[in-house]
């Protein structure tokens, strides 16, 4: 069955978490009564609501979305749950709530900072999402949060014990191609990669530098198959091909953020991380779905939807 599949493939990276940062001292799937927190940045496939709160066209508000678990649109760009509230629950957690949900929150298991159409660099989607740049502010404001209500020694426990899980970059390498931007006459494709992942990196050793040692990342997806290129972006007679170029910049991406957390971990003490092919994993099954025990698409946007596919293009 795909939801049979998909929890396997969710399995396999949570397993892989849990083993880098002893969830659960001991058995998986055991609580812990010292929890290891969780903050989440990223894009939409992490966001579990916060574009809901911010003035922005990119939202998840209304059905489909939600209603195959939730029964109601979250904010969540999936009908069901996020691979990061898989993530919660594999590691015996409450689902993280979006950052900027009101409310008083305690920040004690964690805080989700990723807004959909967010990238890596400032100037994607600026003024309609949350960008990395100021995810890493929303993150400050609750470590000062967290040494206001916990203590120094406490919040400095929990800061280095956390796990801090990425989902960044996809969006960059799509709004240039899809705002016909200018940047490629003036920068090669490697080199524009080299701009995104120097931001990741910089926000890794910033995290880094407030106590954090544990990371989780996910690859990025074939980007250049995402339905609204296959349909809304492409030139006449183009309609249903993918994207190459795009998908190209996401493997020398991929490639790249692979060798820069090898170096990472020899270069910092103590870093720690678990990188997921999500890539490989989500083309297999985009490209086999029927071996998946997917017939429906569209039916099935708790599976598939994670790679930013929509029933409404389909």
């Amino acid at each position: 069955m795909a939801h049979s599949s998909f929890h396997k493939f969710i399995f396999g990276f949570c397993t892989s978490l849990l083993i880098i940062t002893t969830l659960s001292h001991g058995e998986i799937g055991l609580p812990s009564e010292e929890h290891v927190s969780l903050f989440i940045f990223g894009d939409s496939i992490f966001d579990a609501g916060n574009n809901n709160y911010i003035n922005t066209s990119l939202r998840a508000n209304f059905r489909p979305y939600g209603e195959s678990f939730f029964k109601h649109p979250t904010g969540r760009f999936s009908d069901g749950r996020l691979i990061s509230d898989f993530i919660a629950e594999y590691a015996n957690l409450p689902f993280i709530p979006p950052y900027l949900q009101p409310g008083n929150h305690q920040f004690t298991y964690g805080a989700n900072f990723a807004s959909a159409g967010a990238g890596a660099l400032v100037e994607t989607s600026q003024g309609l999402v949350i960008d990395l740049h100021s995810q890493l502010s929303y993150f400050e404001r609750v470590r000062e949060s967290l040494t206001k209500n916990l203590g120094e020694e406490e919040a400095n426990t929990l800061i280095s014990r956390a796990v801090y899980l990425f989902s960044v970059g996809g969006n960059d390498y799509s709004y240039i191609f899809g705002t016909n931007s200018s940047i490629l006459r003036t920068q090669s494709h490697r080199e524009f990669v080299g701009t995104v992942l120097g931001n990741i990196t910089a926000a890794i050793n910033e995290i880094y530098k407030k106590g954090g040692r544990k990371f989780g990342f996910l690859s990025l997806g074939p980007i250049g198959c995402h339905p609204a290129l296959l349909v809304f972006q492409q030139p006449a007679g183009k309609i249903g091909t993918c994207r190459e170029k795009l998908t190209e910049m996401a493997q020398i991406h991929n490639k790249a953020i692979s060798e820069a957390l090898h170096a990472l971990e020899i270069k910092l003490e103590g870093f720690r991380y678990s990188y997921f092919d999500f890539y490989t994993s989500m083309s297999e099954r985009l490209n086999n779905p029927t071996k998946y025990g997917i017939s429906n698409i569209c039916g099935s946007s708790s599976f598939l939807f994670q790679t930013k596919l929509s029933c409404f293009i389909c």
